[in-house]
C-alpha cells in the first residue's frame, strides 16, 4: 500500500512540476517578446521560480521514500 501512495505521489508532484514549468516559461518568452530590454532580468526570475517549482518533486521524492520504509 504504501508503494501505491509513493507512486501517487510522486506522478503528482512529476505533473504538477511539469505544468508549472511550462506556464512558467512561455510567459517568460511572452514577455522577452513584447519587451525584449527585459530579458536579462526575465531570465533571471525565470531560473528562481523553475528552482522553486522543481523543489516540490523533490520533496515529494523524500517523502515517497519516506512512506515506502515506514
Amino acid at each position: 500500500m504504501g508503494a501505491i501512495a509513493a507512486g501517487i505521489a510522486m506522478f503528482g508532484a512529476a505533473l504538477g512540476a511539469g505544468i508549472g514549468n511550462g506556464l512558467v516559461i512561455s510567459k517568460m518568452l511572452d514577455g522577452m517578446a513584447r519587451q525584449p530590454e527585459l530579458s536579462g532580468q526575465l531570465r533571471t526570475n525565470m531560473f528562481i521560480g523553475v528552482g522553486l517549482i522543481e523543489s516540490m518533486p523533490i520533496i515529494s521524492f523524500v517523502v515517497a521514500l519516506m512512506v515506502m520504509n515506514k
